[in-house]
């Protein structure tokens, strides 16, 4: 699988590193769980291709991985040095859908809340998405609920908790495809479901399609623009089969948004890149973008922001250099800055590379390279603590890194 990853980052990619100075090696303090010499064929965090994290609100580090055929969550104390003994999820029937963009994902609330959801898939690639629920800080977990009943297909599903404590569900729903098939009527894609909490660690209730005819095959993205308003960013079909970035954001938590186009890539493109966007919101209700377009207007990667509710977003700034392979770009809005990350391949080394904006995303840093592997790597996350941002990243080599992202001093 690992392998896979590499390839699918590869041949996808089009764009990479850009100039600037690195940090130097003592003012990066990578923190690593190490994976062992030896080969690796157990659920540890060593042996994960994939691994998420995010932080509590009390500070504490939480990680959920897959490896073994099973799904782990962990929490750390001291930023990643150490994790307390890991809680290993029940088994699925079906194996775990472990694709360049399905990974297991994780949200941690007040009052020892933890939510953990990933999927399984057939040989087919159709996926049935669950959420595991802790309500005494990850000590134990609920049984596996599935996110839906009535579809075939869920895939790329992801969780984030409202200020209530309500998780809120979003993920690439099949029913549609599976109605029209039966039919015999023509689909495009899949649609975008979600579904709610009934209460804070509480039950999902019934799914809804916010939007037919979105890609099937990338992560998508959430965030939230206020209470009972969250903001998704997916891969949508437009007319002519033109598969660019969209959001929609709720009115409120019953009510999808109108359909508003992130940038005009002209993406006419029936393949899977497996490349999804990624959506960030500051205290100032900016919104800000990263994706990956493969379009005939636009290729390589690209960062944009809104400043009105999504409605439009600015012209689109490309990352890395465009000579070379750049993939994964990932923004966080912070503690009053903006981070952009993603990584780079030159043939044998592959960076990871960090730009900052203090200004809403009007003006960028020069890339500085944070960190940097020389064998396969997971996609470079960033997270938030209450004090500070770090890029969160699980490498062959090095095991799970987690870096700060300004210089600690």
């Amino acid at each position: 699988m690992r392998k896979k990853l590499q390839a699918a980052t590869l041949f996808f990619a089009s764009c990479v590193l850009g100039t600037g100075s690195a940090f130097p090696h003592d003012d990066m303090k990578q923190m690593h769980h190490s994976p062992p010499a030896t080969a690796c064929n157990t659920t540890a965090l060593a042996c994960a291709s994939v691994a998420t994290g995010a932080f509590a609100p009390d500070g504490k580090l939480w990680v959920t991985w897959s490896a073994g055929g099973r799904v782990s969550v962990a929490s750390s104390t001291d930023l990643g040095k150490t994790f307390a003994e890991p809680v290993t999820l029940p088994k699925t029937e079906l194996q775990l859908d472990e694709g360049p963009d399905a990974r297991p994902k994780i949200a941690v609330g007040q009052d020892g809340q933890v939510v953990v959801t990933f999927a399984s898939r057939d040989e087919k690639y159709n996926g049935h998405a669950f959420i595991a629920r802790s309500i005494d800080g990850g000590k134990t977990f609920g049984a596996l609920q599935p996110i839906t009943s009535d579809s075939p297909s869920q895939r790329f599903e992801t969780a984030a908790l409202d200020q209530d404590g309500r998780a809120f569900v979003a993920w690439i729903d099949k029913r549609n495809v599976a109605k029209a098939k039966k039919d015999g009527k023509h689909y495009a894609g899949a649609a975008l479901a979600y579904a709610w909490d009934d209460k804070p660690g509480g039950m999902l209730q019934p799914a809804t399609i916010a939007r037919d005819n979105t890609c099937e095959c990338c992560r998508i993205g959430v965030a939230f623009a206020g209470p009972g308003r969250p903001v998704v960013i997916f891969r949508n079909i437009f007319e002519g089969g033109i598969r660019d970035h969209a959001t929609i954001t709720f009115a409120d938590e019953k009510t999808p948004g109108p359909l508003y186009r992130v940038s005009d890539d002209d993406a006419k493109i029936d393949a899977c890149p497996h490349q999804g966007p990624s959506l960030a919101i500051g205290p100032d209700s900016v919104y800000h973008a990263t994706w990956f377009a493969l379009g005939r207007k636009l290729k390589g990667l690209y960062y944009a922001h809104s400043e009105d509710g999504g409605k439009t977003f600015s012209t689109p700034m490309r990352l890395g250099d465009p000579n070379a392979q750049t993939s994964r770009p990932y923004v966080l809005a912070a503690h009053g800055v903006v981070y952009l990350a993603y990584k780079s391949f030159d043939g044998a080394m592959t960076t990871v590379d960090v730009m900052t904006s203090r200004d809403s995303g009007k003006t960028w840093s020069t890339p500085r390279s944070v960190a940097m592997t020389h064998d396969t790597s997971d996609h470079p996350l960033l997270i938030t603590s209450p004090a500070g941002a770090y890029l969160s990243w699980q490498t062959l080599q090095e095991g799970y890194r987690l870096i700060p992202l300004e210089p600690q001093s």
